[in-house]
């Protein structure tokens, strides 16, 4: 069985929305591939057929379903329903740039979300002091 027939056999079985959507992330996708090769093409005095720039945008596919199927499975080997950046650089593990440009960006991302944490914690503290000018009732209250 070629790899076609069974794309379009897996795809039968699956609910008509869901194929939508996947249709259009490859046409998607496939315009991105098509701007980068184009781009790519003016740098470099090259030209794309367009077969290449589908088969390019095949192959990326493909690639992204194993990407998240491999994210998926290291989420769910450490027992957790939710994929983080540790699974996203144990993803990246093998190309040492990636790794790289991924931890570093993660820990940009990391320093922005500990200074939002920081600025709603003044916010949040800040209002809820009292001012010195407002005076505090104590009450007794008898049964």
């Amino acid at each position: 069985m070629d790899p076609g027939q069974r794309e379009e056999e897996e795809e039968e079985g699956e609910d008509p929305r869901q194929l939508s959507l996947i249709q259009n992330l490859k046409a998607t996708l496939h315009f991105t591939v098509g701007s980068i090769c184009q781009e790519a093409a003016d740098a470099k005095g090259v030209r794309f057929s367009k077969p290449t720039i589908a088969a390019i945008s095949e192959v990326t596919f493909q690639q992204c379903e194993h990407f998240a199927k491999d994210l998926e499975m290291f989420a769910r080997h450490a027992k957790r329903s939710t994929i983080n950046m540790e699974d996203v650089k144990l993803l990246a593990r093998r190309s040492s740039s990636l790794l790289n440009y991924i931890t570093k960006k993660s820990e940009e991302i990391s320093r922005a979300n500990q200074e939002q944490k920081d600025k709603k914690k003044k916010k949040t503290e800040g209002g809820s002091k009292r001012s010195s000018k407002q005076p505090v009732v104590e009450m007794d209250i008898d049964d």
